[in-house]
């Protein structure tokens, strides 16, 4: 590493970006690097290290008064199913992000944050593990093509300017009491599917009234395997990327190193916590995100097995000043 580094986080404010920064300040041997915090909506905490810019990625002014004097980028501004913006932050944001990094004389590094919603996630059949050379498929809808669209853009500028870059594709970020709510039959559910929806509102009071787990089915009435990551395995494969030169022009899918089994899941969840369970037939289908290029080129190991993940979100309470608030649905 150099003596002064200088990394632009975009989407700063968010669950990663909050998680990422917390860990790269604290860490001694990233001393050299000061943050640049592109936000849009949000605050951060103010920090001596930490310089904060106000705006959107979609303005090609707030790229380059961003990207001025940075030497790394940490990648993680997106939109959801938001189609009026997400062409504009996701497709031309990356763009002006990326002709800046190869017209900079300080530019060294960029790390995109990529999703398997490019990958179809548990929306297609995946009859073998998805690994990092299986072909895009995006699902309905505007954000998973924005995926899709993110992680060609980079691997292009690899090849026609040779940037030094690399993707982490990453599953549905869990932190907190996130994974308890992912189960919720009520409005507070957190992401998809919408539980209530799928048993109606009468009996999604009575389960809510029981806590009861959702134990979802593909067709063939099976539990369902879905690919989840906690958001700290992903800040620290992150930080096992930078300045890594096994991570160069390389994707990664970083997730737990097995799915999330709702059959087991609801196994767990009745005989440690006497939560009772009911299945919900659907039309998903199980996916296996293999996580084994990560482990060989960058050492990384996921510490969230499906026990931890669910423990740990039903352990957690919140303190007073910390509300749940859900920026977007998953």
């Amino acid at each position: 590493m150099s003596n002064a580094n200088t990394i632009l986080v975009t989407g700063a404010a968010g669950k990663v970006g909050r998680a990422f920064i917390e860990r790269l300040l604290a860490e001694p041997q990233y001393d050299s690097f000061k943050v640049r915090a592109l936000i849009h909506n949000r605050k951060l905490d103010a920090h001596s290290r930490i310089q904060n810019l106000y705006g959107s990625i979609e303005h090609r002014d707030v790229v380059e008064q961003a990207m001025d004097g940075v030497t790394h980028v940490v990648h993680l501004a997106t939109c959801k199913e938001t189609p009026d913006q997400i062409m504009d932050v996701a497709v031309k944001g990356l763009f002006w992000l990326l002709e800046s990094c190869r017209t900079s004389s300080t530019f060294q590094q960029f790390i995109l944050i990529g999703g398997d919603a490019g990958m179809g996630h548990f929306i297609y059949p995946h009859p073998v593990p998805v690994t990092e050379v299986q072909k895009h498929s995006a699902y309905p809808g505007c954000y998973a093509l924005s995926k899709v669209l993110e992680e060609v853009m980079l691997e292009q500028y690899y090849i026609q300017y040779d940037l030094n870059g690399c993707c982490l594709r990453a599953p549905w970020i869990m932190e907190k009491d996130d994974f308890k709510y992912q189960l919720s039959f009520g409005e507070d559910v957190f992401g998809g599917p919408r539980w209530r929806d799928l048993v109606g509102p009468q009996l999604a009071d009575e389960y809510r009234r029981k806590n009861t787990i959702p134990v979802m089915l593909d067709q063939d009435g099976q539990p369902v395997k879905r690919n989840f990551v906690h958001v700290d395995d992903l800040v620290s494969a992150i930080l096992l990327s930078l300045d890594n030169p096994k991570a160069r022009q390389h994707l990664f899918n970083i997730s737990m190193d097995e799915p999330v089994d709702y059959g087991e899941m609801g196994k767990y969840l009745n005989s440690t916590r006497g939560l009772p369970t009911v299945e919900i037939k659907t039309g998903y289908h199980s996916t296996w995100l293999d996580n084994n290029k990560a482990k060989f080129l960058l050492g990384w190991r996921p510490a969230y097995d499906m026990k931890k993940l669910i423990d740990s979100a039903w352990d957690y309470v919140r303190a007073p000043g910390d509300p749940r608030m859900v920026w977007y649905p998953g």
